[in-house]
C-alpha cells in the first residue's frame, strides 16, 4: 500500500524519468510535482488523467485510488471509520439520486 504521491514517484523512478519530463507533460513546475510526490500538494482531475495517459495506466482506476485516498485522509484519525464510511456511502447515493433527478450529473 502506497500513498498516491509515492506511487507516482515510484512509477517515475522505475522508468528513470526526471521530474522535469513528467512535470512538463503535466504542464506544471517541477517543484509542484515534487510536492505532489511528497504528499504536500494534491492534483486536480485533469492532471490525474494526464498522469494515467503518461504512464499508460487505467485512468478510472487511478482516479478511484486518488479519491479513496482523499476520503481516507479526511477520516483516518477518527475512531469509527467504518460507520463514517457507511454514512458517507448512503449520502453519496442520496446526492447521486438527487442530482440525477435534477439533471445535474455529467458523465465522462
Amino acid at each position: 500500500m502506497k500513498l498516491f504521491g509515492e506511487y507516482i514517484r515510484e512509477l517515475r523512478e522505475e522508468q528513470k524519468l526526471p521530474l522535469r519530463k513528467v512535470a512538463a507533460y503535466l504542464d506544471i513546475d517541477t517543484s509542484i510535482l515534487s510536492k505532489i510526490e511528497r504528499d504536500e500538494r494534491t492534483l486536480n482531475q485533469k492532471q490525474i488523467f494526464k498522469i494515467a495517459d503518461f504512464f499508460n495506466l487505467d485512468s478510472t482506476q487511478l482516479y478511484e485510488e486518488y479519491l479513496s485516498e482523499q476520503v481516507a485522509k479526511s477520516i483516518y484519525l477518527e475512531g469509527n471509520i467504518s460507520q463514517i464510511l457507511k454514512v458517507a456511502e448512503r449520502k453519496a447515493e442520496y446526492l447521486k439520486i438527487k442530482h440525477l433527478k435534477q439533471g445535474k450529473i455529467e458523465f465522462k
